[in-house]
């Protein structure tokens, strides 16, 4: 097991030490060639298309799922399906981003000559500036050299490690040039945990009559009616022009019983000064606002400009998945 972690540990440096020498790069000679690939890119009405074989391949896949998920329309094209058919997939106002470590894929050559034949920008990351596609790139993405982890020098490694890393630095770069905010991110990613992240209050509360609401001047008789009627265990108290003054939940109603008769006003048994939030808060804050409390609390009203608009319960939350 020793030298399994010395292998392990030998090789996640040489990967950091690729990134290092990336991170350099970035700050010198690949400064001014990755602004001109976001330009082009920003600047186009199409889609990007994502091209490599083999490794540079998977990494490829990557990128495409990262710039998509960012706002910035992409798929992945497989160069040897390109040559069957698949080159029809690039059509007028795309981008064509081409991956290959050596620059020298056979399997890229008619994916390069359809760009030139058709006018096609083509963006190439390589790390050799010599190579066929750096030489036919409208913008040649340089990688600097590294040494692969793998002992034969062989297997990549490093070199896919950078490229990786390279393709998050270009989707990232992209995703602020467009001003692609955490509301866009929701909009394509309604799925999993990172949507729940982003639901907002306005997205579970409900509203209108299904708000269970009281005036100042109800009775603990019609609390009862409208607890009931609702489905939270409680009810906002509200003056006459609809703002939140109180909130009067099943346990209020409990202590109040044995010292009152039905005929009382809810506003002397009702907590004053409630929590609320916002509509536009995300629900993740909205839970810990409740749970934060002295006394975690399992329903939480919402207003808008000091007037109440919704309502959610702590199952609401949970169903939604935020936990």
């Amino acid at each position: 097991m020793a030298d399994a972690s010395a292998s392990a540990i030998r090789t996640v440096e040489a990967e950091i030490q690729g990134l290092r020498t990336l991170a350099r790069a970035l700050e010198t000679t690949l400064g001014p060639p990755l602004r001109a690939a976001i330009d082009a890119i920003a600047g186009i009405k199409g889609r990007v298309v994502v091209t490599g074989m083999g490794k540079s391949g998977h990494v490829a896949r990557k990128i495409a799922a990262t710039l998509a998920s960012t706002g910035t329309p992409a798929f992945y094209l497989h160069p040897g399906e390109a040559s069957h058919g698949d080159l029809g997939m690039i059509a007028a106002g795309d981008v064509v981003l081409a991956l290959s470590w050596s620059g020298e894929t056979p399997e890229l050559r008619d994916v390069i000559h359809y760009c030139k034949r058709f006018g096609m920008p083509l963006i190439a990351i390589s790390s050799e500036a010599g190579s066929a596609l750096a030489g036919e790139a409208d913008v040649a993405l340089v990688l600097p050299k590294a040494e692969e982890a793998c002992p034969n020098g062989l297997a990549p490694t490093t070199s896919t490690t950078m490229q990786l890393a390279f393709g998050d630095a270009l989707a990232i770069a992209l995703l602020e040039a467009r001003g692609f905010s955490a509301a866009d991110f929701r909009d394509i990613h309604p799925g999993g945990r990172l949507g729940a992240r982003l639901i907002t209050v306005a997205d579970l509360m409900a509203t209108g009559a299904d708000v269970p609401t009281l005036p100042q001047t109800a009775t603990l008789s019609e609390a009862i009616f409208e607890i009931t009627r609702g489905r939270y265990g409680g009810a906002a108290v509200v003056d006459p022009e609809d703002r939140l003054v109180g909130v009067f939940t099943d346990g209020d109603l409990r202590r109040a019983l044995p010292t009152a008769d039905l005929s009382a006003l809810v506003v002397d048994h009702m907590t004053r000064a409630p929590v609320f939030v916002d509509p536009h808060l995300l629900a993740t804050e909205a839970l810990r606002v409740m749970n934060e409390r002295p006394r975690p609390i399992m329903l939480i009203f919402v207003c808008a400009h000091d007037h109440l608009v919704g309502v959610v319960h702590m199952h609401d939350l949970l169903r939604a998945g935020i936990a």
